[in-house]
């Protein structure tokens, strides 16, 4: 795996090389101090993750992350910054981690752990599942300051609240500024199924299906006391899925 350490600050450029080298496989190509001079490096070197802050001369990194979003094969981007408020712009972005100046060690061996997993070329490729079944996915999650990359079977369920939607998992909610709509069309279908306008479901999570009014259901899924509906116009889908 190879990178790119985009920081203007001398001191912490130097850090996170040695972080990065001292505690992963990951080779650091080059470390540049402004936003153009990775835009060129870029044109001419692949790289798999760029290491990039913020506020940064010439181009500034959200300017330059949105740029390599565009790419057929983007790296994955790692926010490294002091600031906090651009978070949610870095969600946006699917971003890979947001982690914050000064660094923490441990923050930061944890990323280089998580990224080096990601590595198609650090293990010998395993057959395919059987039966057709597709690698566990991720999407990211804001929380607090920081960005969790969730694997989608973690995923319980999405409610819509007008331009919010809350995400569920077992123990967790995660409140994300972004319509349903936009959220569910992050998640892989199977097994997430839109039941209604206000709702996403895993259908892998689904303990009981109960009849309810006018030949519509009311889902129950395991561990959570929840009950979500599925509306008329999604009914005829629904049932096709789950084989009903």
């Amino acid at each position: 795996m190879k990178a790119l350490i985009v920081e203007d600050e001398y001191l912490a450029r130097e850090e996170l090389v040695w972080l990065v080298e001292s505690h992963s496989r990951i080779e650091v190509l080059a470390s540049v101090e402004d936003g153009l001079a990775a835009f060129q490096f870029l044109q001419q070197h692949d790289v798999d993750v760029v290491f990039l802050d913020i506020r940064i001369p010439s181009i500034d990194g959200m300017m330059l992350a949105h740029n390599l979003s565009r790419q057929a094969r983007p790296p994955r981007i790692v926010f490294v910054t002091a600031y906090k408020e651009y978070a949610a712009q870095a969600f946006d972005l699917e971003a890979f981690d947001y982690i914050l100046k000064p660094f923490n060690e441990q923050r930061v061996i944890n990323t280089l752990q998580r990224l080096e997993k990601t590595d198609p070329g650090a293990q010998s490729s395993p057959p395919p599942p059987a039966g057709g079944a597709t690698a566990v996915r991720t999407v990211n999650l804001v929380k607090g300051e920081s960005i969790i990359v969730m694997p989608c079977d973690q995923i319980y369920y999405a409610e819509a609240d007008e331009k919010l939607t809350y995400v569920h998992t077992l123990n967790e909610r995660f409140v994300m500024t972004m319509t349903l709509s936009e959220f569910a069309g992050r998640l892989p279908e199977p097994p997430f199924f839109r039941c209604h306008r206000s709702w996403c479901v895993n259908l892998g999570k689904i303990r009981e299906i109960a009849p309810w009014f006018n030949g519509t259901y009311v889902i129950k899924l395991h561990e959570l006391k929840v009950e979500i509906p599925v509306s008329r116009s999604h009914v005829k889908a629904f049932k096709q899925l789950m084989q009903l």
